[in-house]
């Protein structure tokens, strides 16, 4: 099983940029995909960006050219550089991981979460 870590949420002013942070920790045979997802109030959960153990990101619509991903994996972490930030983006992002189990099988995981607030 695996365990991720979340860090770096808190409240910013429109325009300002925040850093999120994430580690993987655990038992597994090996990270793959690593990203982050965003619930606002309200709403369902919904995809960010993501990155292959390769380095090919992916990106949402409403966050590309603002927010940039990025990965360590020596480190099994991740993270996520938000510029521009606005209103809209307030949510509780988690990160999220696809990791092979140590029977070689994937899976899906994600972390508790942490609350990004854009307001002034």
């Amino acid at each position: 099983q695996v365990q991720l870590v979340e860090s770096g949420g808190g409240l910013v002013e429109p325009g300002g940029s925040l850093r999120l942070s994430c580690v993987a920790s655990g038992r597994f045979s090996s990270i793959d995909s690593m990203g982050w997802y965003r619930r606002a109030p309200g709403k369902q959960r919904e995809f960010v960006a993501s990155i292959t153990r390769g380095g090919s990101t992916n990106y949402a619509e409403s966050v590309k050219g603002r927010f940039s991903v990025s990965r360590d994996n020596a480190k099994n972490t991740v993270s996520l550089e938000m510029n521009n930030l606005k209103p809209e983006d307030t949510a509780v992002y988690s990160c999220w991981t696809r990791y092979i189990s140590t029977t070689y099988l994937p899976n899906d995981y994600w972390g508790q979460g942490t609350q990004v607030t854009v307001s002034s």
